[in-house]
């Protein structure tokens, strides 16, 4: 599916776009800044780090794909740079945020914060509910909560999280 829905709504200067195959090198970037300070804690040398990240993110990858094949898997860009993605499943009943993150360089600076409000946007406009898991010390958590994000289930390791427009 497009996003034409919520761009309209995107932050000043933030754009989405498919991903593609030749995406994957940024994405496994992506994917091992946001598995910076957890691997900082192993113990591990580099070649292993970089072993363990490759195949967690091509397991992520290869769930992703299978379980929310009709998902928007979108890049977001800076101007031409991509600096994060942003992975919607939308349903009859939900919109469904597989994932969000942002490059380092690119978190705290309310791009992120901009992206949920545009999806909270088109979900208020649908009058559907926007759901999504977290890890539970995930800092982005805060953000969920301000932006009215309520706890409705989980484990001890994931928190779902759930908005409904008021």
């Amino acid at each position: 599916m497009d996003n034409l829905r919520y761009e309209q709504n995107l932050p000043p200067n933030i754009s989405l776009r498919p991903f593609t195959l030749a995406d994957e090198a940024f994405l496994y970037e992506l994917y091992a800044s946001t598995r910076q300070e957890e691997m900082a804690h192993t113990g591990w040398d580099e070649a292993q780090q970089e072993a363990f990240l490759k195949m967690q993110f091509y397991a992520q990858h290869s769930y992703y794909m299978a379980t929310f094949a009709d998902a928007a898997f979108d890049i977001v860009l800076q101007g031409e740079t991509p600096i994060g993605r942003l992975y919607v499943h939308r349903r009859p009943d939900e919109l469904r945020i597989v994932d969000v993150a942002l490059l380092p360089a690119y978190r705290g600076r309310g791009i992120g914060g901009g992206l949920l409000q545009a999806i909270l946007a088109e979900a208020a406009a649908a009058g559907l509910a926007v759901r999504l898991h977290v890890e539970t010390f995930n800092p982005a958590r805060h953000l969920y909560q301000r932006l009215g994000f309520q706890e409705v289930g989980g484990t001890d390791v994931h928190r779902l999280l759930e908005w409904r427009a008021a």
